[in-house]
């Protein structure tokens, strides 16, 4: 045992080491005012280039990086372009130009964004391994056709993340307090790379709020960490001792991050009958109608308030799917609070409770006021 354990650790730092190869990059200097997009080396699923973008204000020294979404394909038949169904985004396509009418959080002009004078980093998503693949992955399957048919993949989020972070970190040395959050997808990812950027920030607050994935502790899940290769990005944090791709979990994520940073403060929304959610559960393999989502939700937030201080949920009747980037950031409300004013004093390190609107009692089945 001891002789694999070193390989892994001996693993785990040439996979962690990993910094931009770039030595291109602008500055934040180099900048020009409003939304800019920064090309990478990195590579999206089919091999298209990868940027990121960002925003850097001449107000504020607080910061928002943001992890998107955009579905996911862990097999042949998903991550094909051409077979159906088409589950992921490809490419890495948002323009500075498309966050001019941008909502939620990056709506700059609403009086109520408590967050428009953060500097913001937009990491676009267009892997397919929710931020988390180790590399290249070739599946091979049957078509509909009946042909064998081999898909070549680049699961690179993983890589392209540590680019974009080791970017954040030599340009954002010492914000005064940092605001990690991800929709969908991008809330697996930030709940995996929330740990890493609050290690970087030791000396100031740091608050991760992951949107619109708290559904997914299914049976099955072990296929699509199979398919991105994740056990071989894990960092030496005692949470991951002995996990394979068989026993990680998404709640580990959350549990691993919040254990290794004193200064990080994890919380979560999802609505409780989310569609998106409950789609991809199916496609994972769970029979339509064989599992309860609202259950599901509070068995994942147990499951992390039992292994971590501090937890904090925001959970909303309906079906919407993610809060992060639309007009439903400002307009959400169970039990009188809406999620932006929540989120807003959370941030600021002020006392919220878990707002919840998953109790039969509470007639929760709609969409609250939106």
């Amino acid at each position: 045992m001891k002789k694999y354990y070193l390989l892994f650790v001996l693993l785990f730092f040439s996979v962690a080491m990993i910094t931009s190869s770039q030595s291109d990059f602008p500055t934040l200097d180099n900048l020009e005012d409003g939304w800019n997009s920064i090309e990478t080396d990195g590579v999206c699923s089919t091999g298209t280039p990868y940027h990121f973008l960002v925003n850097a204000s001449d107000t504020s020294d607080d910061l928002l990086i943001f992890f998107d979404g955009g579905g996911a394909c862990w097999n042949g038949q998903l991550c094909d372009l051409n077979s159906q169904p088409n589950v992921h985004s490809p490419f890495a396509d948002e323009t500075p130009e498309a966050f001019t009418e941008a909502d939620g959080v990056f709506d700059l002009d609403n009086e109520d964004n408590p967050f428009a004078d953060y500097s913001m980093v937009f990491l676009p998503y267009c892997t397919g391994d929710v931020f988390i693949g180790a590399g290249e992955r070739e599946y091979t399957y049957t078509n509909a056709e009946g042909e064998e048919t081999t898909v070549t993949t680049y699961h690179t989020g993983y890589d392209n993340t540590v680019t974009v972070l080791d970017w954040v970190y030599d340009n954002f040395d010492s914000p005064d307090s940092v605001l990690i959050a991800g929709s969908s997808a991008g809330a697996i990812g930030s709940s995996f790379y929330a740990g890493f950027v609050a290690e970087n920030y030791a000396d100031v607050p740091v608050v991760l709020m992951a949107d619109a994935a708290g559904g997914y502790n299914s049976v099955r899940l072990p296929f699509t960490f199979k398919g991105w290769n994740t056990v071989d990005i894990l960092p030496d944090w005692e949470t991951y001792a002995g996990k394979d791709s068989n026993t990680l979990t998404f709640e580990d994520f959350y549990i691993a991050s919040a254990l290794h940073a004193d200064n990080l403060t994890i919380s979560q929304f999802n609505t409780a009958y989310d569609e998106t959610q409950i789609g991809f559960s199916v496609l994972l393999g769970d029979a339509p109608n064989s599992f309860d989502l609202p259950s599901r939700i509070m068995h994942h937030y147990q499951e992390i308030e039992s292994a971590v201080d501090e937890f904090y949920s925001y959970t909303a009747g309906g079906d919407q799917h993610t809060i992060m980037s639309t007009p439903f950031f400002y307009t959400y409300t169970v039990e009188g609070v809406r999620f932006v004013d929540w989120l807003a004093a959370l941030v600021a390190g002020e006392t919220v409770d878990d707002i919840s609107c998953v109790d039969e009692m509470r007639g929760c089945t709609d969409a609250p006021d939106a």
